[in-house]
């Protein structure tokens, strides 16, 4: 009788081994996004996993094993623009209370 009692066994035997490439290739995959995004911002803690769950049905000594391999990336990060709300609503490139002294000459006050 052949008994199977280690977990790298299991893992390597379920699905014909596919399992354990799918997984290989997963962490593989997460660890270079991550890679890449934590170029893009150095000084930024760039988050990610992946998981191995292993699910059991027992039934009359049988057994019957199947695996989901699930992995959490972040997305990519997005660029950001500043611009001011006027007093409508709306967006302006320049501060809505400032006048423009480019805009050419205008009324002096008295």
């Amino acid at each position: 009788m052949k008994r199977i009692r280690d977990a790298q066994t299991i893992v390597g035997i379920l699905e014909g081994g596919k399992l354990q490439q799918d997984m290989s290739t997963e962490l593989v995959d997460t660890l270079k996004w991550l890679k890449e995004l934590s170029d893009e911002r150095p000084k930024t803690k760039i988050k990610g996993s992946v998981s191995l769950k292993i699910n059991f049905e027992v039934e009359g000594g049988q057994v019957i094993v199947a695996a989901e391999i699930d992995s959490k990336r972040p997305k990519a990060p997005r660029s950001s623009n500043f611009y001011w709300l006027t007093d409508d609503g709306e967006l302006s490139t320049e501060h809505p209370q400032q006048q423009d002294m480019f805009a050419g000459p205008r009324e002096a006050r008295a």
